[in-house]
């Protein structure tokens, strides 16, 4: 087994582990904005929270392997790899840094309260833009960062490519802050509490099965 087969497998098991558990994050965030209890919420994020750890490995894995099979394969010099790298080094901090921190502040919050509806302070936090913007933005450019991968463009495609995503992942991430201002402009009830569970909503997201 030669040295660049292994980075090879490092890499590509970097690159599952990372999608898994930014798919933990992406749908345990929709179901968070959907919560109505409290123990709902503190289950969801405990959920989220056990998965940081596995991205920072994963994230680890896939830098170590795919830094090895640049170096002896590719050089750094190549555009591709160095608009990679970049973008890499850009969304590193965004999990350990901004999703964790305010999924631990969330954690906190519920962990002493007792299981019952949400109040209006559980009721901020979980519908905090930020962490949908940060989310759906790391999703976008590690999409862009497998393109690049996938297809090798030159510098200036490279650069289109991680500049779009990063458009398309704040994009996404409007109706959140939408829905955010929305919510705030409601009487101080905040969220009417006698309202059907959206748990148990048959839409195309979430049905009752």
């Amino acid at each position: 087994m030669s040295l660049y087969t292994l980075a090879l497998f490092l890499h590509v098991s970097g690159a599952i582990g990372t999608f898994i558990s930014l798919g933990i994050w992406l749908f345990g965030l929709a179901a968070l904005r959907r919560a109505r209890l409290v123990e709902q919420v503190r289950a969801l994020a405990w959920l989220i929270i056990i998965a940081s750890p596995f991205m920072v490995g994963s994230v680890l894995l896939l830098g170590v392997g795919g830094f090895e099979m640049a170096l002896s394969t590719w050089g750094l010099s190549t555009p591709w790899i160095a608009v990679s790298l970049v973008s890499v080094v850009l969304i590193g901090p965004i999990g350990a840094f901004v999703l964790d921190p305010r999924m631990r502040t969330i954690f906190a919050l519920v962990r002493e309260t007792p299981d019952g509806p949400l109040s209006d302070a559980h009721i901020l936090r979980t519908h905090d833009p930020v962490l949908v913007i940060a989310a759906s933005t790391l999703a976008t450019m590690l999409l862009g960062i497998v393109f690049l991968m996938t297809t090798k463009p030159p510098l200036a495609t490279s650069i289109l490519v991680m500049v779009a995503t990063t458009f398309l992942g704040l994009l996404s991430s409007a109706p959140s802050w939408t829905a955010t201002r929305k919510r705030s402009r409601r009487a101080p009830d905040g969220v009417n509490h006698g309202e059907a569970d959206p748990y148990l909503k048959k839409t195309i997201w979430t049905r009752q099965w």
